[in-house]
C-alpha cells in the first residue's frame, strides 16, 4: 500500500512517526505540486489537499483524508465528487480552541482591551475614560450561524457568560442545554435583529456562500458585534465593511476572510472596532496533535478493513 502525504505542515517529524507505526505502509512526501502529481499515480490514499491535475492522475486512489476540517476545496474537483473515493476529514480538535478565539475577541471588544494596552505601552492612566463604556455580557444575546462542533463549543462558552444563545442550522437539531432554541434558516433574519454578538460558525458551501448579504448585514442592531470564525465567503465583505464604517454594526472580530491574505489595502486593518487575526484560531498544539492521531486511528481502521470515521459528504461539502 501506497500513501502520499501531500500536505507537510505536521512537519518531517510526523511523516517519520507514521513509517515508524505502519512499517508496511509506503509513505511518500511530496513537497510540490509536480512530486504530487507524480507519486499520486499509483498511490491508494492521499494526505492533504489535491488539486484537480493531481487528483486526475491518481489511477488506484481510494481514500483522501483531508488533514483539516473544511473540504470547501474539493468543490474544483468534479472527477472527485463524482467518483467513489471517500473523503474524510479531521474535524474535532479544532473545535476548543476556535471557540476560546471566538470569546478572545468577544472579551476584547466588550472591555476594550486594545485601547488599554495602547494605553499601558504608553504609561496612561485614565481610569474615568472607561466609566461606562465596558460592555456586559450577562443578559445579552448570542446568535450562531450553524449548530456544528464549533457552535456547540461556542454556545457552552456563552452560556457560562449567562448569555441567551439562539442559532439557526440548515438541519435543526434537538435544542442543546443551555440554548434557547435552534430555528431552520427561514429564521436566520429573526436571528440577526435580535443578536447583540453573531457567531459565523458554518462551513462554507454553496448553500452559505454570501448567505449574510448586504440586505442582511442591514438587519443587524447598530450596537450589534459580528464574529467570523469558520469561513470567509459567507459573509458580503464589502457590505459589512460598509456598516463598519457608518456605525451601523458596532464592531467585529473576524479570523476568516473570503480572499487570504486579507488585501493590504482593506480599511478593515486600521478600524479602531475590528480585530483581525491570520485565520489562526484552531492553531493549538492540542488541534495538531489531535488531527495526527485522528489520520492515525483512520489508517487503522482503513488497513483492517473497518469502516472509517469523520467520512465527509462530498456533494453538501463537508
Amino acid at each position: 500500500m501506497k500513501i502520499t502525504i501531500g500536505y507537510n505542515s505536521f512537519g518531517n517529524k510526523f511523516t517519520d512517526d507514521l513509517k515508524s507505526a505502519f512499517p508496511e505502509i509506503i509513505f511518500d512526501l511530496a513537497d510540490s505540486e509536480d512530486e504530487c502529481r507524480k507519486s499520486i499515480v499509483d498511490s491508494d490514499v492521499f494526505f492533504g489537499w489535491p488539486s484537480r491535475e493531481t487528483f486526475r492522475s491518481a489511477k488506484k486512489l481510494k481514500w483522501v483524508h483531508c488533514p483539516g476540517t473544511g473540504i470547501d476545496r474539493f468543490a474544483d474537483i468534479p472527477e472527485l465528487i463524482a467518483s467513489d473515493v471517500v473523503v474524510t476529514n479531521a474535524r474535532g480538535p479544532h473545535t476548543e480552541p476556535m471557540a476560546d478565539h471566538v470569546f478572545a475577541f468577544i472579551l476584547d471588544l466588550a472591555h476594550l482591551m486594545r485601547v488599554q494596552y495602547e494605553e499601558q505601552k504608553a504609561h496612561m492612566w485614565d481610569a474615568k475614560k472607561y466609566r461606562g463604556q465596558i460592555q456586559d455580557l450577562n443578559g445579552t444575546t448570542m446568535g450562531i450561524l450553524s449548530l456544528g462542533g464549533i457552535g456547540i463549543a461556542v454556545a457552552r462558552r456563552a452560556r457560562a457568560f449567562g448569555m441567551k444563545i439562539y442559532a439557526v442550522d440548515i438541519n435543526p437539531v434537538q435544542t442543546p442545554d443551555g440554548v434557547e432554541d435552534v430555528w431552520g434558516l427561514d429564521r436566520l433574519d429573526e436571528l440577526i435583529r435580535i443578536s447583540d454578538w453573531f457567531v459565523v460558525t458554518s462551513p462554507i458551501t454553496p448553500d452559505t456562500r454570501q448567505l449574510i448579504d448586504s440586505r442582511r448585514v442591514g438587519l443587524f442592531k447598530p450596537t450589534a458585534h459580528l464574529i467570523i470564525i469558520s469561513r470567509g465567503g459567507i459573509v458580503d465583505e464589502a457590505a459589512m465593511t460598509d456598516a463598519l464604517v457608518c456605525g451601523k454594526i458596532a464592531g467585529a472580530g473576524i479570523d476568516a476572510f473570503d480572499v487570504e491574505p486579507l488585501d493590504n489595502a482593506s480599511p478593515l486593518w486600521d478600524m479602531p472596532n475590528v480585530i483581525i487575526s491570520p485565520h489562526v484560531s484552531a492553531e493549538s498544539k492540542g488541534m495538531l496533535e489531535g488531527r495526527k492521531q485522528i489520520f492515525k486511528d483512520n489508517l487503522r481502521r482503513y488497513i483492517n478493513g473497518d469502516t472509517l470515521e469523520y467520512i465527509c459528504d462530498k456533494e453538501a461539502g463537508y
